[in-house]
């Protein structure tokens, strides 16, 4: 399957809680590679690059994250990078 690349703002409760680490740890599993960051308003920015539904399946992991609460999810389709690996910026 081809693979698509998303620019991904995290809103909610989403800071302090360990959510760029489950991020991170989440998008290694489903082979997804882009990188994760706070924002300063705090919010949390992500780049995910994979499968359309692999990038699904992990949004849909970290809306089920025990430790915070997303309220929303802004997400556009941007170019795709050819990243290797996923970071936590």
């Amino acid at each position: 399957m081809e693979k698509i690349r998303r620019h991904l703002i995290f809103h909610g409760y989403v800071q302090g809680v360990g959510f760029r680490w489950k991020a991170c740890s989440t998008a290694r599993h489903y082979g997804i590679s882009g990188w994760v960051r706070n924002l300063d308003d705090g919010s949390v920015e992500m780049e995910a690059e994979g499968t359309p539904q692999d990038i699904e399946d992990l949004i849909e992991a970290l809306d089920r994250h025990a430790w915070g609460h997303v309220d929303s999810v802004e997400s556009r389709t941007i170019p795709v990078h050819g990243d290797y690996s996923f970071e936590v910026r």
